[in-house]
């Protein structure tokens, strides 16, 4: 099914482009937006963004009064996270907390801005809040299921019922946030063979061999009480990166093969919120970014060492609840999504010292939770 635009007058809480070459030009990208959908969200929202001047570009007409400045949406139920292939094919988690929790195939008409729904599919796993793809299939992180799910690719790039169903592990200290498993990110090396995932209650890293079935899994120890969260590799596919929610900490893994090297672990929580959430680097590497949540909202900052190792360069306080954010592919702009303020927060980036500063854009919508280029 189709989900076409719609025409409601919005007022924009910040200052906008307007709609006119700027939205086939060179500088625009599509952001595609997931939310939840328990306060006036309706799904996956679409935006166009100028990363040369860091603010969004009006369509021709106004679609969503909850969502001013959007393209079209996709209505879904808590559509929490998403990634978008190159074919234009995306998947989105449903989040929710029950045997509904599911994960959808759309198609994005990147003429239109429409999305077409392929299909969905039951996780097997309460919560999935995570998902990535090889092309040949599909992995959800599903955190109160405690599991990470693997699903085929069929016809039309539809992700099929799970094939394997990976339960996640106990043993951390916290007796709150440790008593069941969790499994919070899944992602494939760059080099396609392998697949890392986070066995958050276990304070360890998970190592598969990558196909169409996963292989038994290598565990890399963490601290005790790391609570890992969302993991990213270097651009240059050198190093490894890893953010505790509960410790608040980063850790720095050279990456060889398959294998990781601890080289440094640096704390980015300092008030211990026990909140962080996000982590990523600008396309050239010089910096690294994670969110924190809980106290002292915002972005922690640091610059990145030729041998992938982390300096301290500042903090950013942001709205609240920063839970996902996102850099644009020119490195110039991060957008942050704050849950709690009902707004996704735009900085620019500072390429020679990587700090954040406010732009004043701030794109208003519902409980904001997944920013994801269209590149």
């Amino acid at each position: 099914m189709k989900y076409p635009l719609m025409a409601a007058l919005g007022i924009m809480a910040a200052s906008v482009v307007s709609c006119g070459d700027a939205q086939k030009g060179n500088d625009a990208i599509t952001m595609l937006v997931g939310t939840y959908t328990d306060s006036g969200s309706k799904g996956i929202y679409t935006y166009r963004f100028d990363q040369e001047t860091g603010k969004i570009i009006l369509p021709a007409k106004e679609s969503y009064s909850e969502a001013p400045g959007s393209y079209t949406c996709a209505e879904l139920p808590n559509p929490s996270f998403l990634t978008i292939t190159q074919d234009g094919t995306v998947y989105a988690v449903g989040e929710m907390n029950g045997p509904t929790a599911s994960l959808s195939t759309l198609k994005f008409n990147r003429e239109d801005f429409s999305f077409e729904k392929i299909s969905t599919v039951l996780t097997g796993g309460e919560d999935p809040c995570y998902v990535s793809t090889d092309g040949k299939v599909v992995l959800s992180a599903n955190y109160s299921g405690g599991s990470l799910s693997v699903y085929p690719v069929g016809a039309n790039a539809a992700a099929g019922d799970p094939s394997q169903i990976i339960p996640g592990s106990i043993g951390g200290p916290d007796a709150n946030r440790q008593s069941s498993a969790h499994v919070h990110c899944a992602i494939f090396s760059p080099d396609g063979k392998y697949v890392f995932a986070t066995d958050f209650s276990a304070d360890r890293i998970l190592r598969f061999d990558a196909g169409k079935e996963l292989s038994s899994p290598k565990a890399f120890p963490l601290h005790s009480d790391y609570g890992p969260r969302h993991i990213i590799f270097s651009p240059n596919g050198k190093n490894v990166y890893v953010i505790g929610e509960l410790s608040g900490d980063i850790t720095v893994f050279g990456y060889d093969d398959g294998e990781l090297a601890e080289k440094q672990t640096v704390r980015a929580d300092r008030v211990d919120a026990r909140g962080a959430a996000d982590i990523h680097m600008t396309p050239d590497g010089r910096f690294l970014y994670g969110s924190l949540r809980l106290k002292n909202d915002g972005i922690a900052i640091y610059k990145v060492a030729s041998d992938g190792t982390l300096e301290d360069a500042g903090y950013c306080n942001t709205g609240i609840h920063p839970r996902n954010f996102a850099i644009t592919p020119n490195g110039k702009f991060l957008l942050a999504a704050c849950r709690d303020s009902n707004d996704i927060e735009v900085f620019s980036i500072n390429g020679e010292t990587g700090e954040l500063t406010a732009n004043g854009e701030k794109i208003s919508l519902p409980h904001p939770v997944c920013v994801v280029w269209d590149k």
